[in-house]
């Protein structure tokens, strides 16, 4: 059977049930409660200093009320940066790549900055779709084309983040396999390739880590539109 390049991107089964569950409850299971032996732990201190430093980046901007938030940003980062690290090992599964996923993460978080700013300053949240001093024959058409935005806000959250892990993970395959296939024939041809290939994967290392706080950091700015 020929298999096509985007079958990496099925979630795979085992017995019937698919696996993309297993694969999101992982992150959690390798990131273990600290105990008390661990406080002068080095890696602990890092980890620490990181989630501390993200947290501000993410939380400054926000008004005070917003910044009860601030954990479960952080931890909704955390989850991302895990998932799309994991995916870069090889036999794994990237449930980051699937646009279902990335919808019912961006969708309800997205909802709930809205419904809090219509609930809190109903005004306010109205107001950004109309700009102050419109004539009046644009109010019609601005108000349509500000819902539209409005609305569409989600659907980029979660294709953005589906078509940056898709292109990465694509691209890396393509290349790995041009390796293989040149390496009998021009040994020097895929050499130059695999050192290509280890550049690219680096890069798609630090891709699943911006492309998770280009997540959470366009969900704070939704939020502080509408607190």
């Amino acid at each position: 059977m020929i298999l096509s390049y985007f079958d990496q991107f099925l979630s795979p089964t085992l017995l019937g049930i698919p696996l993309i569950a297993l694969a999101l409850l992982l992150p959690w299971v390798l990131l273990p409660k600290p105990a008390k032996q661990w406080t002068l732990n080095r890696f602990l201190t890092l980890q620490s200093r990181f989630v501390r430093l993200f947290t501000y980046q993410i939380a400054f901007p926000i008004n005070i009320p917003g910044q009860k938030w601030a954990m479960m940003f952080m931890t909704l980062m955390l989850f991302l940066i895990t998932l799309n690290m994991l995916g870069l090992l090889p036999y794994t599964f990237t449930p980051t790549t699937q646009l279902s996923v990335n919808m019912a993460l961006a969708f309800p978080l997205w909802l709930a900055t809205v419904i809090i700013g219509f609930r809190n300053q109903p005004t306010h949240a109205l107001g950004h779709l109309l700009p102050e001093g419109t004539p009046t024959l644009l109010i019609p058409i601005l108000i349509i084309i500000e819902t539209i935005s409005l609305m569409i806000r989600p659907i980029a959250l979660g294709v953005r983040l589906t078509a940056n892990l898709t292109a990465g993970h694509l691209l890396i395959q393509l290349i790995a396999t041009a390796v293989f296939v040149l390496l009998p024939i021009m040994p020097m041809t895929a050499i130059t390739a695999w050192v290509v290939l280890i550049l690219l994967t680096l890069l798609e290392i630090a891709v699943a880590v911006i492309q998770a706080y280009v997540f959470v950091l366009l969900l704070s700015l939704y939020l502080q539109e509408n607190v």
